[in-house]
C-alpha cells in the first residue's frame, strides 16, 4: 500500500488502560491496588463508566449495570467521573505527542492517541524509539504509563495494544499482518461492530483465522456491502488517515426544512427521526459510533436553540439516536412559535464498543438493544439491494 511518498507507514497507537481510573488514582493513593469503578452512583439506572484492572478480572466490563458491578465484585470502590480531569491529561498527551508528528489523533478522552511517524526516521529515529520516548515522557510527566502498539496501520496498532492489556507492547511488523491477526478473537478488530460479531458467531466463527474461510463472495452475501470492508480487515487492511491536528473530526450533519411552519408534535418526531435513520445509516456505513446528538431548532421568527445530550460509549443505533434527539428536542422546545426547520448533528466519534457481552451479563435493556441492532443491519442490507426508500420504520410515514 502506498501513501504519499512512502511505500509503508509506521503508526503507533499510545493507550493509557483504563484511563479513568488511571487518573483518578493520580493523587489518591487510597485507590491504588484494589478494585475502583468510575460511574455515576445517582439513581438505578447507573452504567459503569470504566473499571481498574482488579474490577475487569472480577468480571466488571463498561457500561454494565452499576448494581451488577457491585454485586460481582465485592469491596470496590465508586467514583464519580471528573471529565474536565480526563480532557486536560488527553490534552497534556497530544501536546507531548505534537513535536514528533504534525499527525496527532486522540478519541476524545479515553486515553488513546494515535502518531504517524511515516518518514520521520531521519528526524527522530525509528518509530519504536519515539514510542518508547513517549512512553517514559508520559509517565515521568504526567504518572500515566500507557502500552503502545506500532503498525503499519491504525487497526493493526490498536489491536496490538490489545493484546498486551493492560502493560507492555507490541510490533507489527510489514509483512506479518496475517500472522498477527489469525489467532486473535474477532471482537479485537476495531472496525467490526456488535452486530457483525453476532452474525459471525451464528455461523460459528469467532476468531479471524476461522472466518478467513470465507471468501469475499460469501462476506457480500451475509454483510451485503459492508462484506467488502469486512474482508479488508480480515486481510489486515485498513487505509484510514491519522488526522492532523488542528483538523475538524467527522461529524454527521443533517437538515429537514418543514414545508410549512408547524408545532404538531407528532410532525416534527417523524422528522426527526427521518434524519436519525439516515445519520445512523451513515455512521454504520463509516464504522463509527456518536457519543454526542445535538438538535438544532430554528423558530419560524427565526429564533435558534441547540441542545445535546450524550452517549458515554457511542452508538450507531437509531433508537437510542432517537432516544437522544428526543431528549433534545424536549428540552430545548420550550416556546410555543411554530418550528421552520430541524438540524441533527452526530459528533464525537469513536469506532463502536464491539465487545459482546456474555449472557450472564445481558440484562433486558442490553438484550434489546442486541435485537434493535440485528434489525438496524437487516435493514441496511435490505437498502443496500433495494434502494434507501426500499423499507421504512412505520414511525417515519405520515399519518
Amino acid at each position: 500500500m502506498v501513501t504519499g511518498c512512502y511505500t509503508q507507514r509506521d503508526i503507533v497507537h499510545l493507550n493509557v488502560a483504563d484511563f479513568a481510573v488511571a487518573v483518578e488514582r493520580l493523587n489518591r493513593p487510597g485507590l491504588h491496588d484494589r478494585p475502583v469503578i468510575v460511574s455515576r452512583a445517582q439513581g438505578g439506572r447507573a452504567r459503569v463508566y470504566d473499571m481498574s484492572e482488579e474490577a475487569f478480572q472480577a468480571g466488571v466490563r463498561k457500561h454494565m449495570p452499576l448494581d451488577q458491578a457491585r454485586r460481582m465484585c465485592g469491596g470496590v470502590r465508586i467514583v464519580p467521573p471528573k471529565p474536565h480531569k480526563y480532557e486536560k491529561a488527553m490534552l497534556e498527551m497530544m501536546k507531548m505527542a505534537l513535536p514528533y508528528s504534525p499527525l496527532v489523533e486522540s478519541e476524545e478522552d479515553t486515553g488513546h492517541v494515535f502518531m504517524d511517524l511515516s518518514g520521520t526516521g531521519r528526524l527522530f529515529g525509528p518509530a519504536r524509539d519515539v514510542a518508547w520516548r513517549m512512553k517514559k515522557e508520559v509517565k515521568k510527566r504526567l504518572g500515566l504509563e500507557p502500552i503502545w502498539g506500532l503498525a503499519p496501520n491504525k487497526m493493526l496498532a490498536k489491536a496490538a495494544t490489545r493484546v498486551v492489556k493492560p502493560k507492555g507492547e507490541h510490533i507489527v511488523r510489514p509483512g506479518g499482518e496475517q500472522d498477527f491477526l489469525r489467532s486473535l478473537p474477532l471482537s479485537l478488530l476495531s472496525g467490526l461492530e456488535a452486530p457483525d460479531l453476532m452474525l459471525f458467531r451464528q455461523y460459528n466463527l469467532h476468531t479471524v483465522e476461522e472466518a478467513l474461510t470465507w471468501r469475499k463472495e460469501h462476506l457480500l452475501a451475509v454483510f451485503g456491502k459492508r462484506g467488502g470492508e469486512i474482508h479488508q480487515l480480515l486481510q489486515g487492511r485498513d487505509d484510514s488517515k491519522v488526522l492532523p491536528v488542528g483538523l475538524k473530526p467527522p461529524v454527521v450533519r443533517l437538515d429537514h426544512e418543514f414545508s410549512q411552519d408547524t408545532n404538531h408534535l407528532g410532525e416534527v418526531e417523524r422528522a426527526l427521526f427521518g434524519l436519525v435513520e439516515k445519520a445512523g445509516r451513515r455512521l454504520r456505513r463509516m464504522g463509527k459510533a456518536a457519543r454526542r446528538v445535538a438538535v438544532y431548532l430554528t423558530y419560524s421568527d427565526g429564533g435558534r436553540v441547540i441542545r445535546q445530550r450524550s452517549h458515554a460509549l457511542g452508538t450507531a443505533n437509531d433508537f437510542l439516536l432517537f432516544d437522544l434527539a428526543r431528549i433534545a428536542l424536549a428540552v430545548g422546545w420550550t416556546r410555543r412559535v411554530r418550528l421552520r426547520h430541524l438540524r441533527l448533528v452526530c459528533d464525537r466519534l469513536v469506532y463502536p464498543p464491539a465487545q459482546l457481552d456474555l449472557p450472564f451479563m445481558a440484562d433486558a435493556t442490553d438484550l434489546i438493544q442486541r435485537k434493535q441492532e440485528k434489525l438496524m443491519h437487516a435493514l441496511d442490507r435490505i437498502r443496500d439491494r433495494h434502494g434507501e426508500r426500499s423499507i421504512c420504520l412505520g414511525r417515519s410515514l405520515g399519518d
